[in-house]
């Protein structure tokens, strides 16, 4: 993934409108991908690197807004930044409240659509990040032995190690064995630590 070269994808069917945009966000070394329809990103968006759309709200065949629920059923995190000649207030509650970086009404001040462009692609790359961080979370779960992950349960839910001993039928010095081994295989620095990784993989506790 690169991180620094990130893309904006303008769907808009006017053609005007797009190239416009195109020169606009080249203007400042942004990438930009243009497409005159839903379904003409749809086929072609990758989804390996950091960046937006800016989409037009009035699309031939789906709406914006449609647009928006299909590309959140595809998986397709990418932010979203609306344009429109003919926006209304419930319309943009809308998009908004599905997830719209921002609801930008034509003519759009250059200044204010590069500000929201850039917010869209920092809040992306702070996804990204956090869904790698994720992973790497995950990663070191699954290297727990099954004991080890009862003891975690245990540890993340507050108990003292002579409760878990008892709990689990094993002795204190093992059970703080196996906590050890809990803190240094998951890199967690104190049990505060510990217990918002449980959070983040969603173990009960």
């Amino acid at each position: 993934m690169n991180e620094d070269k990130a893309t904006v994808f303008v769907v808009d069917d006017d053609a005007s409108m797009r190239r416009s945009l195109e020169s606009l966000l080249a203007s400042v070394g942004l990438s930009v991908r243009l497409f005159s329809s839903a379904p003409e990103f749809m086929r072609a968006v990758p989804t390996d690197a950091p960046g937006c759309i800016v989409l037009d709200v009035r699309l031939p065949g789906m709406s914006g807004l449609a647009f928006q629920q299909e590309l959140a059923k595809a998986g397709v995190a990418l932010p979203i930044i609306f344009v429109t000649g003919h926006g209304d207030i419930p319309m943009s509650v809308r998009a908004m409240k599905a997830g719209a970086v921002e609801f930008l009404t034509k003519p759009i001040d250059d200044q204010v659509l590069l500000d929201a462009v850039h917010a869209a692609i920092e809040r992306d790359r702070a996804r990204r990040r956090d869904e790698a961080g994720l992973v790497m979370l995950q990663a070191r779960y699954e290297g727990l032995t099954q004991r080890e992950r009862e003891v975690m349960g245990h540890v993340t839910a507050g108990r003292v190690n002579k409760r878990i001993a008892d709990e689990l039928g094993l002795s204190v010095v093992t059970v703080k064995v196996h906590r050890g081994q809990v803190m240094r295989k998951m890199q967690a620095k104190s049990v505060a630590e510990l217990v918002r990784m449980a959070d983040r993989l969603g173990i009960s506790h």
